[in-house]
């Protein structure tokens, strides 16, 4: 367990806490640190879902950490560094092959990189009091770690648009109105909210899970018969999915509940 980034397992499901006094920034050895755990999340077949969250109850991350990067000798060698990170920003923005669900626990302030970090997650529970918001135009580059990709999926275009440009904070009020907040705790009540949501998660076929995440990237924006075409049998983009359609747990489930018993998933 590192001092920085802690992993904390509960039957199947892997909690990740960013611990980087006093704002839990992203610097190069957390992004590392949080690859490592989502690529264990990823090939642990007794694991299901991953929580990512901050440490305290003020900062889920204040994202980039700005300080090291003022260290370097130019915005290059800055970048470099950046961009070569597996998995993207912070582990987790670009890590496409991550097929089990994550959910972002944001227990605080939301800042730039940190508010990219939720957006990479499927599922964000926000304490009352989490914020949100990007404040890169003010320092002179773009939130494109996510930001500028994710938002306008999740918000309206104009929302998004506002969002960016004048760097304002967004309450967790306003983001669940807006549909990017699942659920608002009370403020000590984020974790114990996604836990129970988690938990709930794991319940499901492990292989059925995987191929959700496959498969919504992949039609979340075509037209609807489209949409219906890409979920056909003997489809070659969607392994896991074609997996799941030939797999002993395609009909546990129907046996398990004529049966009146819980399922025993086979495939991981």
């Amino acid at each position: 367990m590192s001092e920085i980034v802690h992993l904390h397992r509960s039957d199947r499901v892997l909690e990740i806490t960013i611990d980087r006094p006093p704002v839990n920034a992203i610097n190069s050895e957390v992004s590392a640190l949080i690859y490592e755990a989502c690529c264990r999340l990823q090939d642990d077949d007794s694991l299901s879902v991953g929580i990512i969250t901050g440490a305290g109850d003020k900062v889920f991350s204040a994202g980039w950490d700005l300080k090291e990067i003022a260290s370097k000798d130019s915005s290059e060698e800055a970048l470099n560094e950046s961009l070569n990170s597996p998995g993207g920003f912070a582990g987790l923005s670009e890590f496409w092959d991550l097929y089990k669900p994550v959910i972002a626990a944001v227990n605080g302030l939301a800042v730039g990189g940190g508010f990219e970090i939720a957006l990479a997650a499927d599922i964000i529970i926000a304490s009352e009091h989490a914020e949100f918001f990007f404040p890169e135009m003010q320092r002179g580059f773009l939130p494109d770690a996510g930001g500028v990709q994710r938002l306008p999926r999740r918000v309206p275009y104009n929302v998004a648009m506002e969002l960016m440009l004048t760097g304002r904070r967004m309450g967790a009020n306003e983001a669940k109105h807006w549909g990017l907040v699942h659920e608002i705790t009370p403020r000590n009540g984020v974790m114990d909210r996604a836990q129970e949501l988690a938990h709930q998660i794991a319940t499901g076929a492990p292989l059925a899970l995987q191929a959700l995440k496959e498969v919504m990237p992949e039609i979340y924006n075509l037209p609807l018969e489209e949409a219906f075409a890409e979920t056909k049998p003997l489809n070659p983009k969607l392994p896991i999915y074609q997996k799941m359609l030939t797999s002993d747990d395609f009909m546990e489930g129907a046996r398990a509940f004529t049966e009146k018993r819980a399922p025993v998933w086979q495939a991981k």
